[in-house]
């Protein structure tokens, strides 16, 4: 078991809903530039009849945009955690372009990961599967989805088309529920850092894992609770009161309203969120009989150069 972190974590990780009460600095708008490159970037792979998922960044050049990139990149993992590309035409292009685009901007931030065993690149994230059977992610599904995050470094969500109602993204920075959790329960904290069984993505049994472990002054997180339990189930290891009791104060401290950030993505918007640093979740939401006026999102998961190490006993997973 790592070193357990016991003093409270700083900087511009450390945020809650308040500290955005007056600003959206987290939100960056594509330029007409940076807008007529990427256009210029999609008419390059369609001269030289390369398609998704068949090319690589050195395919999809974009030199100006490249700069502000690596900015991003440093945000996300050592700033807040989070930001939005805003102003993608999305609308303007076809199905298959947009999926070019979207997999030529992962490549030039990072690495897409597989996310299932039929090796999709980019998820669908919609309304279209059945809540009655168990086998349903719940992305797949209108319901309410909890807070969790991805078994990536960062994961994209790419909004093409908002739901009738409902369906707001919220955010809740880790380190300020560490920080809760120092405070008002220490004596719960140890607890996070022993084994679980997870039940990772492509896995025949559930591999044991810490949900924080801290290596080279940084904090490293998982966290699906859905999994967890599902993890300990297979295993025939069923979880103690006091493990219980623990996820449940975990779960307590990261619905709090004070903590989250909430957003309504519009089309043509890009949620990028660094899953050591940021949970994220989405309300229920109303969506329309008709499938093609449904509320769509594509998904993006990316292993990043600049991604923190992690220990041993933090077996951390990049895609499927």
């Amino acid at each position: 078991m790592s070193k357990i972190l016991k003093s409270q974590l700083t900087g511009p990780s450390v945020w809650y809903g308040s500290t955005f009460k007056d600003n959206e600095n987290w939100v960056y708008n594509l330029s007409s530039d940076e807008l007529c490159e990427i256009d210029s970037a999609l008419k390059n792979l369609s001269a030289a009849n390369i398609e998704f998922p068949n090319f690589s960044k050195h395919d999809f050049r974009l030199p100006k945009l490249k700069f502000r990139l690596e900015e991003f990149a440093n945000e996300l993992e050592n700033g807040r955690g989070f930001l939005v590309l805003r102003g993608l035409p999305v609308s303007y292009y076809n199905d298959d372009q947009v999926h070019d685009i979207y997999y030529g901007l992962g490549l030039n931030l990072g690495e897409p990961v597989l996310q299932n065993h039929n090796g999709d690149l980019i998820g669908t994230v919609m309304n279209v599967g059945d809540i009655e059977d168990k086998n349903t992610r719940v992305y797949q599904t209108n319901l309410y989805l909890p807070y969790h995050t991805d078994p990536s470094d960062v994961v994209g969500l790419l909004c093409l088309r908002k739901a009738k109602t409902g369906g707001l993204s919220s955010l809740v920075s880790v380190p300020a529920v560490y920080n809760i959790l120092l405070t008002e329960f220490p004596e719960y904290v140890g607890l996070f850092y022993k084994q679980w069984y997870y039940a990772h993505l492509g896995e025949d049994l559930p591999s044991p894992t810490s949900l924080f472990a801290l290596h080279e002054d940084k904090l490293n997180f998982r966290y699906l609770r859905q999994y967890i339990e599902l993890g300990h189930e297979l295993r025939k290891s069923p979880l103690s009161p006091v493990e219980i009791e623990a996820l449940d104060i975990l779960d307590s401290i990261i619905v709090r309203p004070e903590l989250r950030v909430d957003m309504m993505l519009q089309p043509g918007d890009i949620q990028f969120a660094n899953n050591h640093l940021v949970l994220h979740s989405r309300t229920s939401f109303q969506d329309s009989s008709n499938l093609k006026e449904r509320r769509k999102l594509l998904r993006l998961w990316l292993k990043m150069d600049n991604a923190r190490n992690q220990p041993r006993e933090f077996p951390g997973r990049n895609g499927f």
